[in-house]
């Protein structure tokens, strides 16, 4: 099963702490904006400087050369892909964009921005040709270990959102921390696939903060036959399971009536042979009751076993929606 862009993690995106360092300009729209995980929105408003935009754009150059931007990843990652989105960008676009990438760790980010033009940059873009009021998807050429970004845009311009797909890279250190959230996109954990996201994806639930609405979960549609839905999600490292919170937050009228948790230790196997195996997966919890727009907490004496594991598969009983699932525990090496 070939991995779809929107398997990937955003790693760019604001919802994981990544932001903007520096800017040559932002004179109409500040640049951090493009970093939101929300789709761009026109409105016919003025602000002191112009008329507002939801996205980054430079006021017009009339001294040759281009702006450019610097973004901070909030954890160190590997870039499959990019989205550039232009959207409500007609006639203030740039004609191109290009990007670099940094492998800069433990680094300030005041000290960052004043060595960064000396440091070593990989090219993961070279200048390519931007439409406006589109979103365009490009490739990158470098996937390897990255702390931070620099978008240039030919000459000056605007962009609505800027969105880099990938991996996060995982830290070594947490194998010296206890109840971490194993799930968390933050530490790695990536969601593999799911029967259905009608109305909501399921990688939305691997996210650390609080749902900010309804449509920040992993929702599906109605279902009119018989079964339940369900979504894989592996681990960024084999871990042991201390206690289980799952939030659905937002969900009233349309929250999954009950769930259950099957999990697996896997090595060397591939998303396609992964949703076949599940089917004989063990159960690490089982179906629990669930209530509206509510934390529920499951300690360890819920759970029925604690081996390490690398994947789980939440079953939802038989649709509706999850604002954000976590798994505590801690990462561990597996002798081999």
């Amino acid at each position: 099963m070939e991995t779809k862009r929107n398997e990937l993690i955003n790693v760019t995106s604001c919802e994981l702490n990544s932001k903007i360092i520096f800017t040559t300009d932002e004179f109409f729209a500040s640049a951090n904006r493009m970093l939101l995980e929300t789709e761009a929105v026109f409105k016919d408003e003025f602000d002191e400087n112009g008329h507002w935009m939801d996205g980054w754009e430079t006021r017009r150059r009339r001294n040759g050369g281009n702006d450019h931007c610097i973004i901070k990843l909030g954890k160190i990652s590997k870039i499959n892909s990019f989205l550039v989105d232009t959207s409500f960008f007609r006639g203030n676009y740039p004609k191109a964009i290009s990007i670099k990438g940094f492998k800069a760790k433990d680094m300030s980010d005041e000290e960052f921005v004043s060595k960064y033009e000396t440091l070593e940059t990989f090219e993961l873009l070279t200048q390519s040709d931007l439409e406006g009021d589109k979103k365009q998807y490009f490739d990158s050429s470098y996937v390897k270990e990255l702390t931070h970004l620099r978008v240039d845009i030919y000459p000056d311009g605007g962009i609505a959102r800027f969105k880099a797909f990938g991996e996060i890279c995982f830290d070594e250190k947490l194998y010296d921390e206890d109840n971490i959230n194993v799930l968390s996109m933050l530490n790695g954990a990536r969601a593999v696939y799911t029967n259905n996201e009608f109305f909501g994806p399921l990688k939305n639930i691997l996210k650390e903060n609080d749902a900010l609405n309804m449509g920040d979960g992993w929702e599906t549609r109605r279902r009119r036959e018989p079964g339940f839905d369900w979504g894989i999600i592996e681990l960024a490292k084999p871990a042991i399971i201390d206690n289980i919170m799952i939030d659905t937050n937002f969900f009233k009228g349309n929250f999954a009536d009950s769930f259950s948790i099957c999990s697996a230790y896997l090595e060397n196997t591939t998303d396609s042979s992964v949703i076949t195996q599940s089917i004989f997966w063990e159960e690490l919890i089982p179906k629990q009751k669930l209530s509206m727009h509510n934390k529920h907490y499951f300690d360890k004496s819920f759970l029925l076993h604690d081996k390490p594991i690398t994947h789980i598969r939440i079953n939802i009983f038989p649709d509706g929606g999850v604002s954000r699932l976590k798994l505590f525990g801690k990462f561990v090496k597996v002798e081999k």
